[in-house]
């Protein structure tokens, strides 16, 4: 276990798991736009971050040290959901565009931070391969 108490192979998972996760939420987030004026559609989402607490959470309640979380815990489930509240609109359709373009914008930094993590642990891995050179 390293200090945060997840190890590296458990790290690069979750990266990589939410950097899919952002992805799929970009070509949703897409999708929603792309439907704006269709009649009666409903807005989709991704839920991954909520699946993910739930399995973190379960799995540090089963350890010793409450700072350790079991290997596998990152085995949060990505899914794409319907939002089916009744809408404002007429037309049936429940898509807001400012909050669509809000969220792309949200998952772009997201993205972007996590391709950010990656570059930093490649980054120290080589340097400590190296030898700190």
């Amino acid at each position: 276990m390293n200090v945060t108490g997840i190890s590296g192979d458990d790290t690069y998972s979750l990266i990589k798991k939410s950097m899919d996760a952002s992805a799929l939420r970009s070509k949703v987030s897409a999708n929603n736009i792309a439907n704006i004026n269709t009649k009666n559609y409903k807005e989709m989402y991704v839920t991954f971050e909520d699946t993910l607490k739930d399995t973190v959470a379960a799995d540090t309640m089963k350890t010793d040290n409450s700072k350790d979380i079991q290997a596998g815990s990152s085995n949060g489930q990505i899914a794409v959901k319907r939002d089916e509240s009744t809408s404002s609109r007429q037309d049936g359709n429940n898509v807001d565009i400012d909050l669509e373009e809000t969220n792309q914008a949200a998952n772009t930094l997201m993205y972007n931070a996590l391709v950010t993590q990656v570059n930093s642990k490649i980054s120290l891995t080589s340097y400590i391969i190296g030898g700190g050179k």
